[in-house]
Formats: C-alpha cells, structure tokens, sequence
C-alpha cells in the first residue's frame, strides 16, 4: 500500500498525527489507536507565541508521545524563510494537516504584482499558503472554528472567499463542512469546518461533490437544503475588497459546499446518523482519580451558580461611569451526564469560578472535569497530556485541540481512495 507521507502545521499535542497515523502503544496499551491508512507524518511543527521555554508545553507532550526530534519547535514564518533561503530542509510530502486560528485573511498586495500576493504579517493563513507553494502536497486537510466562513462581520464570508481564492491560484479544489462531533457519536458537542484541498483533481460534479466527496463520505448527510451557486474572484487581492461588499449582513457560505476553478457550489446540509451517541458521563474517571482540589467548597458554590444563572441586571463601567443594563441566559449547573457536554474551552483548567468552565456533580459533590476527562472529551487517550503539564496547560491543549475521530473518519476516505486511484 502506497504511503501517504503528511506534514502536521500548528500540530499542538499532535492531534492529527494520532488520528491518522495511529498510535503504536508501548507501555500503555489503552494508549493504542488503529492508523485511518498507510499515512506517515515525517515532518511537525508546534510554536507557541512569544516563544519562551514556559510557553512550549504543547510541543514538549508532542515529543514526549512521538519521539524526540518528532517536531520543530519554531516559528513557522522563520522556517519557511530558512527554506526559501536553502538554510533548511523539510521533506517531500503528499499531505498537509493543520488547525489554525481565524484571523483578518485580507490581502496587502495583489496577485498580479510581482512577489505574489502578500498578507498581515502573523496571519498563519499565508504561512499555509507559503507551505503548499512551496512543497505541493496532493492533499490537504485543515480544521477551524466555524465563523470563518462569515467573518468578518463588516463583509460576511470574505475571509473564507480569498482563502479559497488563495486555493485555486495554487490549482487546488476545495470541499468543506461543518461538523458538529456530537452529532456523529463523539461525546462532545464541538463544531467545526473541515476544509479538504486537492491538488491537480479531475473535473468534479459540485453538486455530487458535496453529496459524496470524501468528507461526505466520512460523515454522510440525509438531505441538503438551500443550495445555490456562485463565482469567487481568481485574486485574493480582488476577494479582499470586492467579495460579498454589498450583500454583508449574510455569508454566501453554507454549511457544505465544494469549489473547483473558482465556481462554488454550496448549501446547508443535515447529518445521517444512526449510530451510538457519547454522553459526557462516558468519560467520567473514579472518584479516586479524582483530586481534591477539583471539588468546589460548600461556601463557593453560590457563586458558581450566580455565575452560571440568568441575569439582568444594573451595572457601571468602571472606566467610564456610564451605566448599562447587562443580560444574559442561564446555563445547565451541573451540566448533563447524559448527553454530550458543551465545547470544551481552553480557560477549563484553575479552581476560580467561572461561567464557561464545566462542572459535575457525582454524589452529593460538585467539581470541575479534570484533565484526563477533557483528554478523553476530544477523542485522545486518557491521560494523552499527563506530561509534566499543570491542569490549566492541560485544559489550554485539549480548548485547542481537535477531536480525533472526525479526521480519522476523513483520512480513512482519503487512504481508500488514494488507494483506489481515485481523489
């Protein structure tokens, strides 16, 4: 079987290195996790801003689980300028994954001026960009929140416009969707777009592209709804200034779509589900597991409920003195062991009260999920960050993390039909 050689960018705690590769465990057999195909990650890269020693915790459990020297602990743009600049090597690869932030993607200079188009400084957007110029992978695989395909607000869905722009100028077509995990079985409502690129392909029927491409294959629908059909600018420079400019109360991008040479066919789409459905009391460690500093006091608990309540209330700006009514809806407390949990955040971790952070309540106790339960709400191993890391680094990871099963489920598609001879 032919091996599909990846590149991990921003790879954190190596989330899509373990779903597609596999984890072959050595001491921990729980650890274990089948490979979705004959993939092979032969070059990582995790940097965390600004930089200091304290702020790599992400890259050092990456390491830990895969090897030392597994991944490049520095800043993508500095290494691809040491590519161009022939001071380093990184290999050949058929596939590119990567999760990244949703930034400003607007374009400083225009395609047709020489040097190409050119980004925000920091936008890590234009590093992927750079990467695929530069190394031409056959596939692509990426992962973000879902507003990205209606931001920004002042131009809804542009972002998303010149990224696909951005695509096209490189020869790739593009499937995307939005996934909520929970709605295929994870025990964790988590909802994200996935973006699979393809370089080179044969022409595609769009319509049966978002009805049976491969992530549609991976996580089949029932029925699609509202579909509709448009041309996006061939310039990243044009989408950044002209793309959705008079129409921007309301992103032209559906929930799934596919695009090829610049058409785009899209609508909104619903799951075709019957399997089994996580629950966040799947995840739920014995209590002996559990720490005590996890448990909240008697004496806290009223302000973890005010927190979690519903308010509408009088406040003052304590810059301004201005005076405002302030609103918002109550929260499950304690939230649900019998269906999937709310998505988890990167602030989990710390014994502060907190509105967002979860809280259980097992017994006649309340307490917050420990780390080895958000290991397990993203899909990882039980105790896949338990590498020297605090409960808030350990939180931080999993709020930044991907849940696994949903690209496993896509590169087990992708390896069928690499196999297959078929894209």
């Amino acid at each position: 079987m032919q091996q599909i050689r990846v590149a991990e960018l921003f790879a954190g705690v190596g989330g899509f290195r373990l779903a597609l590769d596999g984890y072959a465990a050595t001491e921990d057999a729980t650890f274990q996790r089948d490979a979705a195909g004959p993939f092979k990650t032969v070059w990582a890269n995790q940097w965390e801003p600004p930089g200091s020693d304290a702020k790599q915790f992400a890259w050092r459990c990456y390491e830990e689980r895969f090897g030392q020297g597994s991944c490049v602990n520095e800043d993508i743009n500095r290494v691809l300028d040491d590519l161009e600049a022939g001071k380093v090597e990184i290999p050949d690869v058929d596939m590119v994954v990567g999760g990244f932030p949703c930034q400003d993607y607007s374009v400083a200079r225009p395609l047709s001026q020489a040097g190409g188009i050119e980004g925000k400084k920091g936008v890590l957007w234009w590093d992927i960009y750079r990467f695929l110029h530069l190394k031409g992978p056959r596939y692509v695989l990426l992962e973000n929140v879902d507003r990205l395909l209606k931001s920004p607000a002042s131009q809804r869905g542009r972002d998303f416009a010149i990224m696909l722009a951005c695509f096209a100028d490189l020869g790739y077509s593009v499937e995307w969707r939005v996934i909520n995990s929970a709605e295929y079985g994870a025990p964790q409502r988590r909802k994200r777009v996935y973006i699979y690129a393809e370089l080179d392909a044969p022409e595609w029927d769009l319509e049966e592209r978002v009805k049976d491409g491969v992530i549609a294959s991976a996580f089949p629908v029932q029925e699609r709804k509202d579909p509709s059909s448009f041309w996006i600018p061939d310039d990243p420079y044009e989408a950044t200034h002209s793309f959705n400019v008079e129409a921007s109360k309301r992103s032209p991008f559906l929930n799934a779509g596919a695009m090829q040479a610049c058409q785009v066919l899209t609508a909104n789409v619903l799951e075709a589900y019957d399997g089994e459905r996580g629950t966040l009391g799947d995840v739920i460690v014995p209590p002996g597991e559990v720490p005590e500093e996890f448990y909240i006091p008697e004496d806290k608990l009223e302000r973890w409920r005010y927190l979690k309540g519903g308010k509408s209330e009088e406040r003052i700006d304590k810059k301004t003195g201005f005076k405002y009514r302030y609103s918002e809806g109550s929260m499950a407390f304690p939230d649900s062991l019998e269906n999937p949990s709310r998505t988890i955040l990167t602030g989990e971790g710390g014994t502060g009260a907190s509105r967002f952070k979860h809280v259980v309540k097992i017994g006649d106790r309340y307490r917050r999920l420990v780390p080895d339960e958000l290991d397990q709400l993203q899909g990882f191993p039980k105790g896949w960050t338990r590498t020297g890391m605090t409960d808030g680094q350990r939180a931080f990871c999993m709020g930044n993390a991907l849940v696994v099963p949903i690209p496993h489920a896509i590169g087990k598609v992708i390896a069928q039909r690499h196999c297959d001879g078929e894209s």
